[in-house]
């Protein structure tokens, strides 16, 4: 397969200083553009960008694969810890991998600073952020729910302050915007390589950074200077070709490529666009800047794809520019015959877009892979009998929420506003930043969305992850949501599992908010003003970056102390909402006999399912507490309820984690068997503490999510799948379990017997991922028992 043509102008020359803003960079006499030292951000004076040792890296590499390269494996074979030794093969080797930074959000950083404390550091040894955007309910309005959430959340917040002044990380307080935007606009750079505690983490892949979501376990071994390890990824290539016009927008891309790969088809690979269409300009005159295509980027994660990246280009660069990043774009033009495919490069999957032919899409409800073009949107709601009057429309979130998204909704509501209309559904707007939040309130966007009948939330997650105190609807009542988010899994954005939630571009949500229905399509359908006249909604338009430049805003961060000696991490003894670890026990050398099933989940178990968002959050840090919600989501095939299991030792029927918490009373370990892409969603790692904690052993199913799979071995827990996913129906809820534990051994077959209540045992042929390290973490408890075990 043909890699798409070379992009033009990319590399063009330009005088090293010539802005008169950005990062200062100390010049240096040097025979090589990639000697010089340029600061990762404005934010940190000691981190600089490694192109030269990136470079060296990949030379290395070249000279063993003789092949030409993706811009994907470009990116992570650069960073490899033993470019010379290092066996490399997509989709089978292990690579062990140098990130360039590590960020965490609020909920996530809890147990993985946590973690990090008990291994006895001083410092991180690798760049590290902390953002605060998680914990923030959307109820009123952004200031009042900012302040409800400081309040609320003081003793997180103050053990957040206090650990990364402690360990020397950078701290973003409440209020500052979502960890994605924060990265964007502050620390993302072509080419390098950083791992999030968040699965949108990838959104960086819209500044041509390999951007990947991680459990915090995998997020502490960099913290620690540890490589981290990868499956190496296939590469799946999407050649975009055309240009987009009208009512199209960049969302639409990664609708439609959820539609083609769905949720689990980008397993284990990186999504890389590339082609043409990654350099047009619109028929608005609309520069493709670098946000739409971190917009594509981010939900990829809804696909499974280990990440997204788009290859360095001049709107990039002038990205770049406008958040006073100069030096950084400037240094990535020396580079920049590195920060795209090579010619020739060959995909494992190629996939061609024409963005001329896309049409708008609108994706659900329940799943973001059900994808309807808008021509056929209201036949397909109809037909399917989902609720037609839309109840609220949401823009924002970190999917879409730059300024150029902002500009073209505040466009098609203006056009309302000025033939007399409001919002019909309720709407809420969610900025992504205090930056952008600051900048549309200065440009008069924000002012629209409130004249227009919306509701400005604060600078955080909210209604996308479940931090939603929706009041318009009872709990069980069917009604339709249309939002701008990336993930729209059952009772994801609201706990109500009757929501019907579709995700769709910023536009489309503002239209058919407009007209409050989802039998609305704007490029066809007429609405009647003020006077009775029928009119046409105007195509969005908008300016890509603003032309006054951002306004920051309020300054949210907090940089570590010159003297970290004197400060102490505060941690009440008492608190319900932190929780200082202890270590998980290590394997006892035995085969693991006569284990009951705790739940046979049946369908679709993400992470929510697994251990839910919404007011759990509030237990992120309190590893007892939260695993009070371990699988309540998940349904049980014996009696297709959700959270009611039988207890094989009473015959009572009882609460999941009830029934677990039993269990472990009575020292009797316990599975739990799954189905197809167990584990999709959000990275979040308590999915995986909370079994392990709860005396759970391993974890057998038809497939597993890339991040939750991981997060298991690092809790020493055993995620199983079976060779033959037929083997899945023969397995009853009341069954008991062998596991021949000692047999485990890399790329050999792992036994399990069944012994069915009535009939004859018989085994099954499980399969597995582990390789010897992680073989490791499994005898010693967990991977950090096996870190601090190598540390004495």
């Amino acid at each position: 397969m043909l890699a798409s043509r070379q992009l033009l102008g990319v590399a063009r020359s330009r005088a090293v200083g010539s802005a008169a803003k950005g990062l200062r960079c100390m010049a240096t006499v040097t025979d090589s553009p990639l000697d010089r030292k340029v600061r990762q951000n404005n934010w940190e004076e000691s981190n600089f960008i490694n192109y030269k040792k990136m470079s060296e890296n990949l030379a290395i590499v070249r000279a063993r694969l003789n092949r030409p390269l993706t811009f994907a494996e470009k990116i992570l074979y650069s960073h490899l810890d033993d470019p010379h030794g290092q066996e490399i093969e997509r989709g089978v080797s292990y690579l062990r991998l140098r990130p360039d930074r590590v960020a965490c959000q609020d909920a996530t950083a809890q147990m993985a600073i946590l973690q990090f404390m008990s291994a006895g550091m001083p410092s991180v040894a690798n760049p590290t952020t902390v953002h605060c955007d998680h914990l923030i309910e959307a109820q009123i309005g952004g200031a009042k729910d900012l302040a409800r959430a400081i309040n609320i959340n003081k003793e997180v917040y103050d053990f957040l302050a206090s650990a990364c002044a402690k360990y020397n990380i950078g701290f973003w307080k409440p209020g500052s915007g979502i960890i994605h935007q924060i990265l964007l606009e502050n620390y993302a750079f072509p080419g390098g390589l950083l791992i999030g505690t968040d699965s949108h983490t990838p959104n960086a892949g819209g500044l041509g950074m390999a951007a990947i979501g991680v459990g915090g376990a995998d997020a502490v071994d960099v913290m620690a200077n540890l490589p981290w390890e990868l499956k190496a990824p296939k590469v799946i290539g999407v050649k975009l070709t055309g240009q987009m016009s009208g009512w199209t927008a960049p969302k639409d891309i990664i609708l439609k490529v959820a539609d083609i790969l769905t949720v689990k088809g980008g397993t284990g690979a990186i999504v890389e666009y590339h082609g043409p269409g990654t350099e047009t300009i619109s028929a608005t005159g609309m520069f493709w800047l670098t946000y739409p295509h971190a917009t594509i980027c981010n939900m990829g994660a809804e696909i499974g794809a280990t990440t997204s990246v788009f290859p360095f280009n001049d709107r990039m660069y002038d990205y770049l520019a406008a958040t006073k990043r100069t030096e950084i774009g400037d240094f990535a033009r020396s580079y920049a015959q590195e920060l795209r495919e090579d010619k020739g490069a060959e995909y494992d999957q190629l996939i061609e877009i024409n963005l001329t032919e896309l049409e708008p899409h609108i994706n659900g409800p329940f799943t973001p892979d059900l994808a309807t073009p808008i021509s056929k949107f209201a036949e397909t709601a109809k037909k399917n009998g989902w609720p037609e009057e839309l109840k609220v429309g949401l823009i924002g979130s970190c999917t879409n929420s730059s300024y150029e998204d902002m500009s073209r909704a505040a466009s098609i509501a203006r056009d309302a506003l000025n033939h007399g209309l409001k919002a019909k559904s309720l709407f809420t707007v969610t900025p992504g930043s205090e930056q952008v939040r600051a900048t549309i309130a200065r440009d008069g966007q924000l002012q629209t969305f409130e004249e227009f009948g919306g509701v400005v939330l604060a600078n955080a997650c909210g209604p996308c992850i479940g931090q939603w105190d929706r009041q318009d609807v009872k709990k069980g009542e069917a009604n339709s949501i249309l939002s701008s988010y990336n993930r729209n899994f059952t009772g994801r954005n609201d706990g109500n599992p009757a929501t019907h939630s579709f995700v769709t571009s910023p536009d489309l949500v503002v239209a058919l908010s407009i007209a409050g229905t989802l039998s609305f399509n704007p490029l066809k359908d007429k609405l009647k003003d003020k006077d009775g006249n029928e009119f046409l909604l105007a195509a969005p338009t908008g300016n890509a970056l603003p032309e006054r430049g951002y306004d920051p805003g309020e300054n949210t961060y907090q940089a570590p102390p010159a003297d970290r000696a004197s400060v102490q991490v505060q941690v009440s003894p008492t608190s319900d909402r932190l929780q200082v670890l202890s270590p998980f026990n290590a394997w006892d050398g035995k085969d693991a006999l006569d284990m009951p099933i705790l739940i046979k989940a049946k369908g679709k178990t993400t992470t929510d399912h697994i251990s839910m968002a919404g007011p759990w959050l509030k237990y992120r840090g309190h590893l007892d507490n939260i695993s009070n919600n371990m699988l309540i989501g998940a349904i049980n095939e014996a009696n297709g309820e959700a959270n009611k299991v039988k207890n094989a030792t009473t015959s009572d029927f009882d609460a999941v984690p009830a029934v677990a918490r039993d269990y472990k009373a009575k020292g009797i370990k316990w599975v739990v068997i799954g189905d197809w892409n167990y584990g999709e969603g959000s990275s979040r790692e308590h999915a995986a503490l909370e079994p392990r904690h709860l005396g759970g052993l391993a974890i057998i199913t038809r497939s597993f999510a890339r991040i939750h799979e991981t997060n298991l071995k690092k809790q020493g827990m055993l995620p199983l799948t079976f060779s033959d996913p037929a083997d899945y129906d023969k397995i009853k809820p009341d069954d008991r379990i062998d596991l021949l534990c000692t047999g485990l051994a890399v790329g050999k077959p792992f036994t399990m017997v069944v012994h069915p209540k009535d009939g004859k045992p018989f085994e099954v042929q499980l399969s597995h991922t582990f390789n010897e390290a992680q073989i490791e973490w499994f005898k010693n408890g967990s991977a950090l028992n096996t870190m601090a075990k190598a540390n004495k």
